[in-house]
């Protein structure tokens, strides 16, 4: 890849921003990002070649960093969700055990041993969608909190069981790989957390913001590459490397300006790369080759919406649980696993995508809905 197709390529990524500038619609950036990587990729003009070694790595670069901004969104500091803890691990479980089910049912349906997968599919959340509606839309209340949290604990499980669930024949090495992440990723925490204590991060904040050093951003690439490697190393998904970092540092808790510097890194040139490598390697002829497969990405989205409408029998309004149904992170990343290490069939992760915009759809309404509802029930308070 030359200068000529990366300017390609940002320039094609402009259209998430472009689709997502009215505000009515309501519709999140990676949208057009992805639809502009169809449009210049496989399915359409065929203008990039999303197997080119270059393209490919800054496109693991910014799945590491998607995901890593994806953990930092769960609020794990926030002492309201952190109590609203017990009642939305009881709908989790009700959410996990219909999302069980019907996983079963579909992968019978379609003849593939694909049910653990589409038990996590179905049961997972995005806290980097939801967070961001309830915020835009000021929702609130003790509902809302235990959506949220609910929302963190999915998401984090989701994410943690996706490489074991995408190929169980080497669950057991994935499991010890995703140990060695996870237990790295928390001796980083125990380090954040001492340094904090000890002022060393201020102090360090202090010094890069009036030198103009850059060093977080500099200690955070490190650390996450670094583990992104450790993740590669033993046959596990950058994506766990990324979003267990993520909530490490959320954890500690993000300076503002590292914030901004990993926002502009991530949204301005590496996430919406990312995004457009997807959309490029996704060949939606598989679709019309494969009609099986339109039906499973429709069943996967509808299948979401309805295990996790599960919950309105345990207290949790409907258009809440419709908008804890939104999915990203985990159906993106099971279609960028499948891809690369070839574990799913033609059309199968084009499938994954359809069944999280699906979900992307219902939860902008949802969210709108519930918006609509609180301001009615203020009004007659």
């Amino acid at each position: 890849m030359g200068f000529p197709g990366l300017a390609l390529i940002c320039v094609a990524a402009l259209l998430g921003p472009l689709l997502a500038l009215p505000r009515k619609w309501h519709i999140p950036v990676v949208i057009g990002e992805l639809l502009a990587g169809i449009i210049v990729g496989r399915t359409g003009l065929n203008l990039v070649n999303p197997a080119e070694p270059t393209f490919t790595f800054l496109a693991d670069m910014g799945f590491a960093l998607v995901m890593f901004v994806a953990g930092t969104h769960v609020p794990v500091r926030d002492r309201q969700i952190r109590a609203a803890l017990g009642s939305g691990a009881v709908r989790l479980l009700a959410v996990a055990a219909a999302a069980a089910a019907a996983g079963i049912g579909l992968a019978a349906l379609f003849g593939n041993g694909h049910a653990p997968l589409y038990i996590v599919l179905l049961a997972s959340s995005s806290a980097a969608l939801v967070l961001p509606i309830v915020g835009s839309l000021k929702l609130s209340g003790p509902p809302v909190l235990a959506m949220t949290a609910q929302v963190a604990m999915a998401d984090t499980l989701a994410i943690t069981a996706l490489p074991l669930a995408l190929n169980p024949a080497t669950a057991g090495r994935a499991a010890l790989g995703s140990a060695a992440v996870l237990a790295s990723a928390a001796v980083v925490l125990v380090i954040l957390r001492r340094a904090d204590r000890e002022g060393l991060q201020r102090r360090i904040h202090r010094l890069s913001e009036n030198r103009k050093f850059a060093l977080e951003l500099r200690f955070q690439l490190a650390v996450l590459f670094a583990l992104a490697g450790l993740a590669v190393w033993s046959h596990v998904s950058i994506m766990l490397a990324g979003f267990a970092f993520g909530l490490a540092v959320s954890a500690v808790g993000e300076p503002r300006r590292l914030a901004h510097q990993l926002f502009a890194l991530t949204e301005g040139f590496l996430g919406p790369l990312f995004f457009l490598w997807l959309g490029a390697s996704l060949d939606l002829g598989e679709l019309g080759a494969h009609p099986q497969m339109l039906l499973l990405g429709l069943a996967l989205g509808a299948g979401a919406i309805g295990v996790h409408s599960v919950a309105r029998f345990f207290g949790l309004p409907l258009p809440l649980g419709v908008l804890s149904a939104s999915q990203l992170g985990v159906p993106i990343a099971a279609a960028t696993i499948g891809l690369q290490q070839n574990l799913l069939a033609p059309g199968e992760p084009a499938a994954l995508v359809l069944g999280a915009l699906v979900t992307m759809a219902a939860a902008t309404v949802a969210g709108a809905v519930q918006s609509r509802a609180g301001a009615a029930a203020g009004a007659k308070g």
